[in-house]
């Protein structure tokens, strides 16, 4: 009964969490300067067609409904919840007609999920065994460094760090693509190879400031275990340092780091859409800022919406498979 009511607190602040995200979401766009119908309208008088009010009235009513801006705000807001929740479609994309939205993301998906998920996973692991061995032995020179570095490189923030890399690497020393460019052919080895060449300045943005977080968080934690009485107790029994950090201190301080990774996913996935910008890197980054270039309505709350799904998931999948880990959550 205890696990089902907390399953059932979690879905439903998880289901507030998405309704305000994408009530928020569809607000703020239509607060801006930018009116996408209109910008349409005056790109077809560019290409020179001519149209007399009558026709103008209607290609704009046309467009209107086509776009899901016709009715009042509130009619547009229960169909935008309703086609986003029952149908995921959120209808063509406004710079790039007629292409659906959804066909967009799927294209670009992936290259955000390849990074993200890459890169997250390198710096929590090498960041929780950089941390551990150092809050081991706080005192040594080695630990010192470690905790330095990590202490210059947390409060960096991801597009600075890129522009560094990007600035060093791309323009300076001429090793890596300044921009994306992905040759090769489907399925190819050439393909694998240029992906890796042109996401590893991206990664490494993302991993070299995580990593920065995760060391400081797990040394604190190391450190402070190493004084809990379950420890002492271990030496007495004269257990070597390498059993005693993988089954009494490693188990204890992982459990804290697995709540940060959850706070840290939206952070990280932020960081990712702005480091994909600053690299052309062709994941939603990219996506969503040419939907504010262009003012495209449908593109831009495709793209968030998404992404506020992705990551309020990401972060309850979490949330429930914490008791399954710390026999503490589940004793409550």
């Amino acid at each position: 009964m205890r696990l089902l009511r907390y399953i059932a607190g979690r879905l439903v602040v998880y289901a507030l969490v998405v309704v305000f995200g994408l009530t928020v979401l569809f607000f703020v766009p239509r607060l801006g300067p930018t009116d996408p119908i209109e910008a349409m309208l005056a790109k077809v008088a560019s290409q020179g067609a001519y149209m007399d009010a009558s026709q103008v009235d209607a290609l704009r009513q046309s467009l209107a409904d086509t776009f899901g801006l016709s009715g009042s705000l509130l009619e547009q807001y229960w169909a935008f919840i309703k086609r986003i929740l029952l149908t995921g479609d959120f209808g063509p994309s406004l710079s790039m007609y007629p292409t659906p939205v959804m066909e967009l993301i799927m294209n670009a998906l992936p290259w955000t999920f390849g990074l993200l998920l890459t890169s997250t996973l390198i710096a929590w692991v090498l960041g929780n065994f950089v941390g551990l061995l150092s809050g081991w032995k706080p005192e040594s020179s080695s630990s010192r460094v470690m905790e330095g570095v990590a202490i210059c490189l947390y409060p960096i923030p991801y597009y600075i760090l890129a522009l560094v890399l990007s600035i060093l690497f791309s323009y300076i020393w001429q090793i890596f693509p300044l921009t994306t460019t992905i040759r090769g052919a489907p399925w190819s080895w050439n393909l694998v190879t240029s992906i890796l060449w042109n996401s590893f300045l991206p990664g490494a943005s993302i991993v070299i400031v995580v990593f920065g977080w995760w060391v400081i968080s797990v040394k604190a934690q190391t450190t402070a275990l190493k004084e809990e009485e379950f420890v002492r107790y271990a030496r007495l029994k004269g257990l070597g340092d390498g059993r005693i950090l993988a089954r009494y201190v490693l188990p204890n301080a992982i459990l804290p780091q697995i709540t940060f990774l959850a706070l840290q996913i939206g952070l990280m996935f932020n960081g990712s859409l702005i480091t994909e910008i600053l690299f052309d890197y062709p994941g939603l980054g990219l996506l969503i800022y040419t939907a504010v270039l262009q003012g495209d309505f449908n593109l831009l709350m495709g793209t968030i919406s998404l992404s506020v799904i992705a990551v309020a998931t990401a972060t309850m999948v979490i949330d429930l498979i914490y008791p399954l880990i710390d026999p503490r959550i589940r004793h409550r």
